[in-house]
């Protein structure tokens, strides 16, 4: 039945010409240079500390690993992160 639904919404996003993450609910990452970092369809805060911050997403973890990360903005869906950006994880 999940697979089901998986091609109905990737027939849907094909047809109505809509982006991958807005219909199967996937990250939407945008950097600049390694010093700042927009994150859109997170589902919460995990861990943050001024050297890794650790986000739910609907399937798995996004960690990113730095030196001197602030949130500069947060909201329900969406986090705004400052610092020198080393590394960024998927975890399932």
């Amino acid at each position: 039945m999940r697979s089901l639904s998986k091609k109905i919404n990737n027939f849907t996003a094909k047809l109505l010409d809509l982006p991958q993450d807005v219909v199967t609910d996937l990250p939407r990452i945008t950097m600049v240079g390694n010093v700042q970092l927009y994150i859109e369809n997170h589902r919460g805060v995990i861990h943050f500390s001024n050297e890794q911050l650790k986000l739910g997403l609907t399937k798995g973890q996004l960690e990113v690993i730095g030196q001197n990360l602030t949130i500069r903005a947060i909201l329900s869906e969406e986090v705004f992160i400052e610092g020198v950006i080393r590394e960024i994880k998927y975890i399932p």
